[in-house]
Protein backbone atom coordinates (compact mmCIF):
# COMPACT_ATOMS: atom_id res chain seq x y z
CA UNK A 1 0.00 0.00 0.00
CA UNK A 2 1.45 3.36 -1.05
CA UNK A 3 1.66 5.91 1.75
CA UNK A 4 0.87 9.58 1.15
CA UNK A 5 3.39 12.29 2.09
CA UNK A 6 2.92 16.03 2.62
CA UNK A 7 6.24 17.85 2.13
CA UNK A 8 6.57 21.14 4.05
CA UNK A 9 9.66 23.20 3.23
CA UNK A 10 10.22 26.72 1.92
CA UNK A 11 12.84 25.35 -0.49
CA UNK A 12 11.55 24.00 -3.80
CA UNK A 13 14.92 22.25 -4.14
CA UNK A 14 14.25 20.21 -0.97
CA UNK A 15 10.73 19.40 -2.19
CA UNK A 16 12.16 18.11 -5.49
CA UNK A 17 14.80 16.13 -3.55
CA UNK A 18 12.09 14.49 -1.42
CA UNK A 19 10.07 13.56 -4.53
CA UNK A 20 13.20 12.12 -6.16
CA UNK A 21 14.13 10.06 -3.08
CA UNK A 22 10.61 8.65 -2.82
CA UNK A 23 10.41 7.66 -6.48
CA UNK A 24 10.04 3.88 -6.66
CA UNK A 25 9.39 3.58 -2.91
CA UNK A 26 6.21 2.86 -0.94
CA UNK A 27 5.70 6.63 -0.54
CA UNK A 28 4.26 9.31 -2.82
CA UNK A 29 4.25 13.09 -2.32
CA UNK A 30 0.62 14.22 -2.54
CA UNK A 31 1.13 17.83 -1.47
CA UNK A 32 3.68 20.56 -0.96
CA UNK A 33 3.46 23.53 1.41
CA UNK A 34 5.98 26.37 1.65
CA UNK A 35 4.99 27.59 5.12
CA UNK A 36 3.17 26.59 8.28
CA UNK A 37 -0.17 28.19 7.47
CA UNK A 38 -0.30 26.45 4.11
CA UNK A 39 0.74 23.19 5.78
CA UNK A 40 -2.17 23.40 8.21
CA UNK A 41 -4.67 23.94 5.38
CA UNK A 42 -3.19 21.19 3.24
CA UNK A 43 -3.03 18.70 6.09
CA UNK A 44 -6.76 19.16 6.70
CA UNK A 45 -7.54 18.76 3.01
CA UNK A 46 -5.24 15.81 2.26
CA UNK A 47 -4.97 13.97 5.59
CA UNK A 48 -1.64 12.44 4.51
CA UNK A 49 -0.12 9.39 6.15
CA UNK A 50 3.04 11.33 7.08
CA UNK A 51 4.39 14.88 6.96
CA UNK A 52 8.02 15.79 6.27
CA UNK A 53 8.46 19.15 8.03
CA UNK A 54 11.28 21.70 7.85
CA UNK A 55 11.98 23.75 11.00
CA UNK A 56 12.99 27.16 9.60
CA UNK A 57 10.25 28.61 7.38
CA UNK A 58 8.62 32.00 6.91
CA UNK A 59 5.74 32.69 9.27
CA UNK A 60 5.06 29.81 11.64
CA UNK A 61 8.16 27.65 12.11
CA UNK A 62 8.06 23.89 11.66
CA UNK A 63 8.07 23.04 15.36
CA UNK A 64 5.06 25.29 16.06
CA UNK A 65 3.32 24.02 12.91
CA UNK A 66 3.90 20.44 14.05
CA UNK A 67 2.38 21.25 17.42
CA UNK A 68 -0.67 22.86 15.79
CA UNK A 69 -1.21 19.88 13.51
CA UNK A 70 -0.80 17.38 16.36
CA UNK A 71 -3.15 19.40 18.60
CA UNK A 72 -5.87 19.19 15.93
CA UNK A 73 -5.06 15.74 14.49
CA UNK A 74 -3.44 13.79 17.33
CA UNK A 75 -2.79 10.76 15.14
CA UNK A 76 -0.69 12.78 12.66
CA UNK A 77 2.75 11.37 11.84
CA UNK A 78 5.39 14.08 11.42
CA UNK A 79 9.06 13.68 10.54
CA UNK A 80 11.14 16.82 11.08
CA UNK A 81 13.89 17.27 8.50
CA UNK A 82 16.42 19.97 9.31
CA UNK A 83 20.05 20.94 9.12
CA UNK A 84 19.71 22.33 12.65
CA UNK A 85 21.57 19.79 14.71
CA UNK A 86 21.63 21.53 18.06
CA UNK A 87 20.13 19.83 21.12
CA UNK A 88 17.53 22.52 21.85
CA UNK A 89 15.88 22.15 18.42
CA UNK A 90 15.80 18.36 18.76
CA UNK A 91 14.37 18.61 22.27
CA UNK A 92 11.64 21.06 21.22
CA UNK A 93 10.73 18.90 18.25
CA UNK A 94 10.49 15.78 20.40
CA UNK A 95 8.34 17.60 22.97
CA UNK A 96 5.73 18.28 20.28
CA UNK A 97 5.23 14.55 19.74
CA UNK A 98 6.87 14.21 16.34
CA UNK A 99 7.43 10.71 15.00
CA UNK A 100 11.04 11.22 13.95
CA UNK A 101 13.90 13.50 12.96
CA UNK A 102 16.25 13.37 9.98
CA UNK A 103 19.16 15.62 9.18
CA UNK A 104 19.64 17.58 5.98
CA UNK A 105 21.10 17.00 3.57
CA UNK A 106 18.80 13.99 3.39
CA UNK A 107 20.33 10.55 3.01
CA UNK A 108 17.92 8.22 1.21
CA UNK A 109 18.28 5.09 3.38
CA UNK A 110 18.00 7.05 6.63
CA UNK A 111 15.06 9.08 5.28
CA UNK A 112 13.13 5.98 4.17
CA UNK A 113 13.88 4.29 7.49
CA UNK A 114 12.45 7.28 9.41
CA UNK A 115 9.31 7.22 7.22
CA UNK A 116 8.92 3.48 7.77
CA UNK A 117 9.28 3.89 11.55
CA UNK A 118 6.74 6.72 11.62
CA UNK A 119 4.15 4.85 9.57
CA UNK A 120 4.73 1.31 10.86
CA UNK A 121 1.24 1.08 12.37
CA UNK A 122 -0.60 2.25 9.23
CA UNK A 123 -2.54 -0.48 7.48
CA UNK A 124 -2.29 -2.95 10.35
Amino acid sequence: MEKRVLAVDDSVFVYEEIKYMLDGSDYRVVGYAKDGAQAMRMYGELLPDVVVMDIIMPGINGIDTSKLILDKWNDAKIIVASSLAYDEALEKAEETGIAGFVFKPLEKAEFLHALDDATADIGQ
